[in-house]
C-alpha cells in the first residue's frame, strides 16, 4: 500500500511523468528499428470495430483518438481553471504571456515555411511545431530550476495553455474531414446533457449522476468521432462545460493515469516509426522544419516578444521577467512532444514516409529543447541561488 501511494504520488508529481514520457518514446522508437517492429507493427495496425456504430480503428487509433481524449479533458479542466480563477482570470495577467505565445507560435511557423513551406508535399505541416508540452516543459523546469522564482513557472504556465488553446483549435478546424453536421449537431446535445448532469451532480452527488455522465461523455466522444472531428476534440468540449467541482474531482482522479499510462503509451504509438536510411541531405524539408523550428523558432519568438509584452506590460500586471528568463522559457517552450506527434500523425496522415520523418523531426527538435532548456534552466537558477546566498 505504501509504495501504490509512493508511485500515485510520483504520477501527480512533474519530474517523473517528464521521464516516464521520454522513455515511452524512446522504447517505441528502438523496437521500431528492431525485429520486433513487423509484431508490434502488426497489433498497432489490427482493427477493432465496435458493432452498430461507424467506429472502426486500429489499436493505434483507438490510443490517439479514443485515450488521448482522456488527456484533452483533462487539459480543459485546467484551461477552464486557468481561465477563470488562475494565471490567465484577467487581461493584465493574460497580457504578456498572450503575446510570448503569440511569438512562439508565429515565429516557429515562419521558420517551417521557409524550409518547408516550398513544397507543396510539406507545406501543410506549418501547425506541428507550434505546439508546447506542459507537462514536459513543467517536468524539466522542477528538475533543474531550483532556486528559480515563481514568476518563471507561472509565465511558462500561462504560456503553454495558451499554446494548448492554439493547438486544439488547429486540430479542430484544420484538421476536420467531410464533416457530418447532423452528428455533430448530435454531439453538441450530448454535451449539453453532459453539462447538465455535471451541474446535478455538483447539488447532490449521487454516484448514478456520476455513471450516466460516464455514459453520455463516452456517446458524446463517438460521435464527434464520426462526424469528421478528431475525436479528442470531444474530451475539450467536455472539460469546459463541467461543473468546477466535479471537474476537480474529475481531473485529480485521472491524473495518474494520464501521467502513467495514457501519455506514456500515447507517445510509444507515435514514436514507432523506422529511422529512414538516407543521408541528411535526402531528408524531406519536413523533418529539417521541424528539428530546427521547435528549439530555434520558439527560443526567438518566446524571448523576443516576450521581451516588448513585459515592455507595454498594462497597470496592474505581473512584474518584468529578465531578458534571460524569457530565454530559459523559450527552451522550454521548444519542448513540443505530445501535442506536436499528435499534429504530425494529423498533417501528413496520407503520407506514412513524411508522417515519420515528421515525427522524427519532433523527437529531435524536442530533444535540442530539452537539452537547451536544462542547460539554459540549470544556468539562471544558479544564479538566483548565488544572489539569494550574497544577499543573505
Amino acid at each position: 500500500m505504501d509504495t501504490m501511494r509512493i508511485t500515485v504520488k510520483h504520477l501527480r508529481g512533474q519530474q517523473f511523468p517528464a521521464v516516464l514520457l521520454l522513455l515511452a518514446a524512446g522504447l517505441g522508437l528502438l523496437l521500431a528499428n528492431l525485429p520486433t517492429h513487423d509484431a508490434i507493427a502488426g497489433v498497432l495496425h489490427a482493427l477493432i470495430a465496435v458493432p452498430g456504430t461507424g467506429l472502426d480503428l486500429s489499436v493505434e487509433h483507438w490510443v490517439s483518438d479514443g485515450l488521448l481524449a482522456v488527456f484533452f479533458l483533462v487539459v480543459a479542466i485546467e484551461l477552464r481553471h486557468e481561465l477563470t480563477h488562475g494565471e490567465l482570470d484577467s487581461i493584465s495577467k493574460a497580457v504578456q504571456p498572450a503575446i510570448a505565445a503569440a511569438g512562439g507560435v508565429l515565429v516557429p511557423i515562419a521558420v517551417y515555411l521557409l524550409i518547408a513551406g516550398s513544397d507543396a508535399s510539406t507545406a501543410s505541416g506549418w501547425p506541428i511545431p507550434t505546439a508546447t508540452d506542459i507537462a514536459f516543459a513543467l517536468g524539466v523546469l522542477a528538475m533543474f530550476g531550483r532556486g528559480l522564482p515563481s514568476t518563471v513557472r507561472v509565465f511558462l504556465l500561462a504560456l503553454a495553455i495558451l499554446d494548448d488553446i492554439i493547438g486544439i483549435v488547429f486540430i479542430a478546424v484544420l484538421f476536420a474531414h467531410d464533416v457530418q453536421w447532423l452528428l455533430l449537431a448530435l454531439a453538441v446535445v450530448a454535451v449539453a446533457v453532459f453539462w447538465a448532469l455535471s451541474r446535478l451532480l455538483h447539488r447532490h452527488g449521487h454516484p448514478v449522476i456520476a455513471v450516466l455522465m460516464a455514459v453520455v461523455g463516452l456517446i458524446a466522444w463517438g460521435l464527434v468521432a464520426v462526424s469528421g472531428i478528431h475525436a479528442t476534440i470531444a474530451g475539450v468540449m467536455l472539460g469546459l462545460v463541467m461543473a468546477p467541482v466535479p471537474a476537480a474531482r474529475v481531473r485529480h482522479a485521472l491524473e495518474p493515469t494520464v501521467n502513467g499510462l495514457i501519455l506514456p503509451l500515447f507517445a510509444f504509438v507515435a514514436a514507432f516509426v523506422v529511422i529512414p536510411a538516407l543521408s541528411p541531405s535526402e531528408l524531406s524539408p519536413a523533418f529539417w522544419g521541424i528539428a530546427i523550428a521547435l528549439p530555434v523558432g520558439k527560443v526567438l519568438g518566446i524571448s523576443l516578444l516576450g521581451w516588448v509584452a513585459m515592455r507595454i506590460r498594462p497597470r496592474g500586471a505581473p512584474p518584468a521577467l529578465p531578458f534571460a528568463d524569457l530565454v530559459a522559457a523559450g527552451t522550454l517552450g521548444g519542448i513540443g512532444f505530445t501535442v506536436s506527434l499528435l499534429l504530425a500523425n494529423l498533417a501528413f496522415a496520407g503520407d506514412a514516409g513524411v508522417r515519420d520523418q515528421a515525427i522524427l523531426g519532433v523527437l529531435i527538435g524536442s530533444l535540442v529543447s530539452l537539452v537547451l532548456a536544462g542547460v539554459f534552466v540549470s544556468l539562471r537558477a544558479g544564479w538566483y541561488r548565488r544572489t539569494a546566498a550574497a544577499t543573505s
